[in-house]
Formats: structure tokens, sequence, C-alpha cells
């Protein structure tokens, strides 16, 4: 407001926070204004423009253990993840290919959407993720790099390696047919329109990527028409992690698939032990310790 930059103190932006805080916004929005003041500040700050940083006094916003449940998202069982691959079965060849590579690899949504053809290895079953195709109401869609601006590599089973090897064949003989619909509707500078796509996932009839937000609204079909409760591509992240750590594999290695920059959030976000994972712990544990105990007599 009308405060000047040196009058700012720790109690003013406290109650401007807890005031926010009240309020409808989300936890990720208050973080976003905690740390945004932070900044700014603390660049006043080392300009000599302020000769110390309020900062310094506020407290970090903090979410409630109501909001933290609020917030958490479950993950699919084995069972559930096997029944919507089923499910898949009957949906169209494009959908079959993003959802099982998703299930496969636990990859981010616009890291699907912004897949090239030449990131993939049919050889060796391997993806190189180098892309994050993204979206804002300013920008439009943008290609951008990984989350955390590191390429990984990750791998898929047989069966998704053979959809996407019948899915490139299709988008081929597409590609063919709308050539020779042109060449018959005498339209020849059409065909710069109908180039092969360097994309994986394209808009039907182009060879533009898929939008980013596509897949959100075709999820919310799916959900819908098999009655499957929570269907999003987050859940689906977050299943590839349970299930692979819950089975045995170790955090490092989940949390290098998933590109995580800090193995602490893969502990933190995506262990959901089912009732049949917390035996199997429980039979480790009582395997360790027994012991051979002599007859008597």
């Amino acid at each position: 407001g009308n405060v000047k930059l040196p009058e700012v103190t720790p109690a003013q932006i406290s109650a401007y926070m807890l005031e926010k805080q009240s309020s409808d916004i989300s936890f990720s929005t208050l973080k976003g204004l905690f740390n945004t003041f932070n900044q700014l500040l603390k660049m006043a700050y080392m300009n000599d423009l302020i000769s110390v940083n309020p900062m310094d006094k506020v407290q970090r916003p903090r979410q409630t253990k109501t909001e933290l449940q609020s917030n958490e998202i479950k993950a699919f069982t084995e069972k559930e993840l096997i029944h919507i691959m089923d499910c898949l079965k009957n949906e169209p060849l494009k959908w079959q290919v993003f959802i099982n590579l998703m299930i496969d690899t636990g990859c981010r949504r616009g890291e699907l959407c912004g897949l090239k053809w030449d990131c993939v290895s049919f050889d060796d079953f391997s993806i190189a993720i180098k892309n994050n195709l993204c979206y804002t109401a300013e920008k439009g869609v943008y290609n951008d790099t990984p989350k955390t601006g590191k390429e990984r590599i990750v791998y898929i089973s047989e069966n998704t390696k053979n959809l996407l090897e019948q899915f490139q064949k299709q988008q081929e003989d597409d590609l063919k047919r709308r050539k020779k619909r042109l060449e018959k509707d005498h339209k020849p500078l059409d065909f710069s329109k109908v180039s092969k796509s360097e994309y994986v996932f394209t808009q039907k009839g182009y060879s533009d990527p898929m939008h980013p937000q596509a897949p959100n609204r075709y999820f919310k079909k799916f959900e819908e028409k098999y009655q499957i409760e929570d269907f999003h591509p987050h859940k689906i992240r977050h299943s590839f992690a349970s299930i692979a750590i819950t089975n045995g594999a170790d955090i490092a290695s989940v949390s290098e698939i998933l590109g995580h920059a800090d193995k602490a959030t893969t502990l933190r976000m995506y262990t959901h032990a089912d009732a049949e994972a917390q035996k199997r712990a429980s039979e480790v544990f009582r395997n360790a310790i027994k012991r051979d105990v002599p007859a008597s007599g």
C-alpha cells in the first residue's frame, strides 16, 4: 500500500499472511506469497535499501494436519492398475500408448506431451525425457526442460514398446492417407500442413504437439466411463512410486526415474503402503530376527 519500504515491519507482513491464510487461497499460493516477500526484501537488504530484513522475523507458513490429509494424493493398488490397463484395451490407440507410458514410467503429463520420436529407442526399450510441454494463459503452449532441469532415461515394458511401434505406424499411415486426399482434391499447397510430426502425441490431423491440458479432459471421461475413482495423471505417477517402493525398489532409483531433485520428496510424497505390503514388511522383520531354537530333551 502506501507504506514505504524501510517502514515495513515483521508484524505487518505476518498480519497480511494470516489474513490471506484465513481466506480461500491454496497453501501453494500462500507459500508463493511468502517466497515473493522473502526474495524482494532480501534483494532490498542486499542493495542497502533497508537496514534490516523484516522477513527474518516472519514465520514461514505451515500446513495443518487437516490440510495435509486433504491434499494427500492416494495411489492405485496393483489390482486397480491391472483393471485400468484392461479397460484401456477398449480405448483409442493414442490413449492406450499415453496411459501405458505413464503407468510404466511415472512420467509427468507435460513430459509425455513433449515427447519426441527421436527420444524413443526401440532397441533397448528406453526413452530420454528431455522436454516438458507447459501451458499458461500468458505464454500459451511452450516447451520447457523437465521440472528439475535435468534430462533422464526411463525404461518401458515390451507391451508398451509394441504399442508405441503400432502407434508410429498408424501415424505414418494417416499421413499417407491425408496426402492422397490432398492430391485428389488438387491442393498441393496444403502438403506442408500434413508433414510428419517430430512429436509422439499430436493434435488430431496436425503435426503440432498435443495440448498439455488435453489429457485431463480425457482422464475425466475415462473415470466416468469405467467408474474409476480419482483417475488423473498425478495419481498414476504416485502409483508408480508406491508400487515400486513397496515391492522392494530402492528409493534412489525410484527418485531418479521420477525426476525428483530430492530423494526426500519421493519418500514424503509417494509412500502409500497397502495392507499386503505391510504384511510383507512384518514378515521381512520376523525372518531377520528368527533364530534356530534347539529341540528340548
